[in-house]
């Protein structure tokens, strides 16, 4: 899922996310409700028709702000108090709240409010954050009535795996249309991430769609999916673009460096964005080198590109059966792993 914070992927026309192959879009409850505010956005018939797409939504909770934010938030068990980041003003987000928020907004998936613990933090730390999302959860279950909205719970339990499959077993319990695994991508190693993904992945209902939080790279896509996970999100692909990076082949390719001025060809001949398919690696290079806002625009588009059309080159390697073959490179236990 794509992500477009303020209604909007950075720098994307929705007519172009369209082109990248794009099917669901991922906005944030927290800053939307700080601009414009969810009656302004409601007054315009719902998020769908204000940010001009017609595809799937889903917005989070404003429970990862919590941990975001954190030298600007007090956590309690009613629920978190902000001092917004725009003007200072005082912001109570419960999961109440967050529920009426995100029933104005009218994605049609919601997040349950939650609390992300940081990374590293102690067992009592995260035992207490893992109670409190459960209760909150048990409170947006019981507050949220919209019926053309799914309700998301999330599983959290940082890096202790006890407390990981303690937080699975409640959220799975609740029978819920979706289910998420959060607290991961927040500073810890790579390698402790794969666990969890590892762990967490088996114990979920295969029902119901599996959403791995804040996840975007190519070899994370697939250790998850190979896991079972369906629903990814990350800011990844637009940074990346406005950094002057783009991905080929499952590298990072710094459209700044030298070598790249006098390189005619495409960026990726085998890739159909309009950067590879209208313009040349040099043409980005100057683009990049220059500041020019168009030069970032492309390579967003580029990564965004990428990421789609290898989760659909999974997905297809699934339907024939042949994922493990086909994506063993991109799994570390693989022997063709170290080849990427």
């Amino acid at each position: 899922m794509p992500v477009g914070t303020l209604a909007t992927v950075k720098g994307v026309l929705t007519t172009q996310l369209q082109e990248t192959g794009a099917q669901m879009v991922l906005a944030n409850t927290f800053h939307l409700h700080l601009q414009p505010g969810e009656e302004i956005v409601a007054a315009a018939g719902g998020l769908h028709r204000f940010m001009d797409w017609d595809g799937p939504l889903l917005t989070d909770s404003g429970g990862f702000q919590v941990f975001s934010l954190g030298d600007i938030n007090r956590i309690s068990d009613q629920g978190v108090v902000f001092r917004s980041p725009r003007d200072g003003s005082r912001i109570d987000l419960t999961p109440e709240r967050s529920m009426a928020i995100q029933m104005a907004l009218g994605a049609d998936v919601a997040m349950a409010f939650d609390q992300c613990p940081p990374y590293p933090a102690s067992e009592a730390d995260v035992a207490a954050a893992c109670r409190r999302t459960h209760s909150w959860l048990e409170r947006c279950v019981a507050s949220h009535d919209r019926r053309d909205q799914a309700l998301f719970g999330i599983v959290q339990g940082g890096c202790f795996p006890h407390l990981r499959a303690e937080s699975a077993r409640m959220v799975a319990a609740m029978g819920l249309p979706g289910i998420a695994v959060g607290g991961v991508s927040v500073g810890e190693p790579a390698a402790e991430m794969h666990r969890i993904v590892r762990q967490v992945g088996p114990l979920l209902p295969e029902a119901v769609p599996h959403y791995l939080m804040g996840v975007g790279t190519l070899p994370e896509l697939a250790i998850a999916v190979a896991q079972g996970f369906d629903l990814f999100d990350c800011v990844l692909p637009t940074r990346l673009g406005r950094h002057g990076a783009a991905l080929v082949g499952g590298e990072r390719w710094n459209l700044k460096n030298a070598r790249f001025r006098h390189d005619h060809s495409p960026l990726d001949a085998s890739c159909s964005c309009p950067a590879c398919r209208r313009h040349s690696r040099a043409y980005l290079h100057h683009l990049i080198r220059a500041d020019e806002m168009v030069g970032q625009i492309l390579l967003s588009l580029h990564n965004l590109t990428q990421l789609l059309r290898f989760t659909r080159a999974m997905a297809q390697a699934i339907r024939d059966g042949c994922f493990a073959e086909d994506f063993a490179p991109w799994l570390p236990d693989s022997p063709a792993a170290h080849t990427w």
